[in-house]
């Protein structure tokens, strides 16, 4: 690649050709499959679910975070947008599925755990970097879900409401406006910025597999 193609290509391109590989070995995912297929047992699907909430928890508070060391007013008012709104959105389905009930605490599994501590570590990090860490959980969710709602047709599935949550147009305009914000934020970082963005991009894409994979070994603590 010469200079001047690397000076016209985006950050997020750059850091989705790293994290490509892992897009695709979820997207070969058998929890994924299944899920596609709506042949997911509905223990495994339920496991997912209340680590999702436990997940999303601590997932908006770090958008918050993130939303309160922005500099720029239309950065901030996005990064609160998504905290409000998105997470109220995905909380509907775990109202759905899970009639209301919350997971506790303590059921937290050891993926979940290492998921929001590795977000929650980057608190001190560049904002750069911590917006980074948050981008693929936005990322990744619309490709899959777009993936898995053209598959979809008319057939009937139990996971229907899952998959066009993921799939909906506006879940893409939220995730296409965090990118361009992580785009503006590495335009004005430093390449050891960048490099590190993309290094915990391609870290939390590993996470996301690692939360299916969790869900479908009905992962529980060994001790």
């Amino acid at each position: 690649m010469n200079t001047a193609d690397k000076a016209m290509k985006r950050w997020s391109d750059e850091a989705w050709e790293a994290a490509e590989p892992v897009y695709r070995r979820i997207l070969e995912h058998p929890f994924v499959g299944e899920l596609a297929a709506g042949t997911l047992s509905a223990e495994r699907f339920r496991f997912y679910i209340r680590q999702d909430a436990l997940y999303l928890d601590g997932y908006a508070r770090r958008l918050a975070h993130i939303a309160s060391r922005l500099v720029r007013k239309e950065h901030t008012e996005a990064f609160l947008h998504f905290a409000l709104e998105g997470i109220e959105v995905e909380r509907a389905l775990h109202e759905q599925f899970l009639e209301g009930s919350h997971p506790e605490p303590g059921e937290i599994s050891p993926a979940c755990l290492l998921y929001t501590s590795l977000l929650e570590s980057q608190a001190m990090a560049p904002v750069e970097v911590e917006a980074a860490a948050v981008l693929p959980c936005f990322r990744v969710y619309q490709r899959v879900g777009e993936q898995i709602y053209a598959r979809l047709g008319d057939a009937e599935n139990p996971y229907r409401r899952w998959i066009e949550t993921y799939a909906d147009p506006s879940f893409a305009e939220a995730a296409d406006r965090a990118t361009r914000i992580c785009d503006e934020l590495a335009a004005e970082a430093g390449a050891a910025t960048r490099q590190r963005m993309t290094e915990l991009f391609v870290r939390c894409t590993r996470m996301e597999w690692l939360f299916w994979e969790s869900a479908w070994r009905l992962e529980n603590w060994k001790i």
